[in-house]
């Protein structure tokens, strides 16, 4: 990329991660001009649970990736599995989310550089090794970004500005007072792929265990990715040594300390420290919008993070671009982010709400067992409940349905 070139932009977009990464193709495929800033150089590494549920395929179909997704070799995931900490377990097939589909084990390394190839094939302009350093306003209203590159400080104009940073919401965060005084974080998660470790063929396996829970499932190059979330004094008691963790506390757990027997970490450990869950600001200021886990972070245990991340870079993509033309013309913020807002309630609102509930009974004492045994009794009320964690009652929102993609890629570019 030269970044010399014309710094003006529809959208200026930080983070190129799944949630950044398909607004950018969405909207540039619609005729918008988009840059995408990304902090690292892809592939890399990244902590999450790397299992992308059924419904993230017809995404893929979406964003023109299908076929570089499925052919990497990820795994095949039939079928979850959670497990009490005396090793009880119940099952939760992939088909229910999507009928005769089931979901991918896939690392984040593979699947965001698939990504983000994609956005440039697309003809979005994308930044990578670029800090979004800090907002550049006028008053209250956000009109870009300042970026360091290359040793050079540089700034970009946008009508719209995208925090796509996930949980670090490094963009946001610079809008809201200092986090001085406040207390510290009371959990931590980790990250790491293994060999030898022994989850069911096709399972991803799902471990709660007093103060947090994990889950292993396969992934591309025989290996398995393991991610866990602990409370912050058992990482502490541990001297925050990950191995000593994973043995003295994730392993507690009856299954996992049988499937993880022999395992060894094969890349290094990343770990990250978890303020909350739930969701955040969603337009916290005029010009600036925030998607992925930058807007909500939904429990990773439900399985539907990556699907949310995809679903609301297209959500932000489709309410851009009905506004879109309002924007370039210098009006229209204050439509966008409540037509934002209001599309991203309809749509998520219902199952972070019941995230919420069950994040509360993960963490009770031996809650888990007697759930467990509840859900064994009655596949009907599994379903339910697993379902409830992913679509929303409501009709989609977004590009596929407003139309406006082809309206704008019709108009003027």
């Amino acid at each position: 990329m030269n970044m010399e070139s014309a710094n003006i932009f529809d959208v200026a977009i930080a983070g190129g991660g799944p949630a950044g990464a398909s607004a950018a193709i969405y909207l540039t495929e619609a005729g918008a001009r988009v840059l995408l800033i990304e902090e690292k150089k892809f592939p890399r590494q990244k902590l999450c649970g790397e299992f992308i549920s059924p419904e993230c395929l017809d995404h893929f179909r979406r964003l023109g990736v299908i076929d570089q997704m499925t052919t990497v070799g990820g795994t095949s995931v039939s079928r979850t599995v959670f497990y009490s900490g005396r090793g009880g377990g119940v099952e939760v097939p992939s088909e229910w989310f999507k009928a005769g589909t089931q979901a991918l084990g896939l690392s984040r390394s593979e699947m965001d550089h698939q990504l983000l190839n994609r956005a440039r094939r697309a003809g979005v302009v994308v930044a990578e090794e670029t800090h979004a350093a800090r907002l550049l306003c006028e008053g209250e209203v956000v009109r870009g970004v300042s970026v360091k590159h290359g040793g050079a400080n540089l700034g970009y104009k946008a009508f719209v500005t995208i925090d796509a940073t996930g949980r670090a919401r490094s963009l946001a965060r610079q809008l809201e007072p200092s986090r001085a005084g406040r207390g510290k974080n009371s959990l931590v998660a980790f990250k790491v792929h293994l060999q030898n470790a022994q989850p069911a063929s096709g399972a991803c396996e799902i471990y709660f265990y007093r103060g947090g829970y994990g889950g292993l499932s396969a992934v591309e190059g025989g290996v398995s990715n393991l991610c866990f979330i602990v409370a912050a004094k058992d990482v502490r008691r541990c001297h925050s040594n990950p191995d000593l963790v994973m043995r003295e506390v994730l392993m507690k757990n009856a299954r996992a300390a049988e499937t993880l027997a022999a395992a060894k970490p094969c890349t290094p450990w990343l770990s990250v420290s978890l303020e909350t869950f739930g969701r955040g600001q969603l337009a916290p200021a005029p010009g600036l919008l925030a998607i992925g886990d930058a807007a909500s972070f939904i429990d990773p245990f439900t399985g539907s993070g990556m699907l949310m991340a995809l679903e609301s870079g297209e959500l932000a993509a489709g309410e851009i671009l009905k506004n879109l033309a309002a924007l370039r013309e210098g009006g229209g913020l204050a439509a966008l982010a409540n037509d934002y807002r209001a599309a991203y309630a309809r749509k998520f609102d219902s199952r972070l709400r019941v995230a919420g509930l069950l994040r509360r009974a993960a963490f009770v004492p031996h809650l888990d067992a007697a759930a467990i045994l509840l859900f064994r009794t009655s596949a009907r009320l599994r379903r339910r409940l697993a379902r409830a964690t992913r679509q929303s009652s409501n009709a989609q929102v977004g590009i596929h349905a407003t139309g406006v993609g082809q309206q704008i890629q019709n108009g003027e570019r």
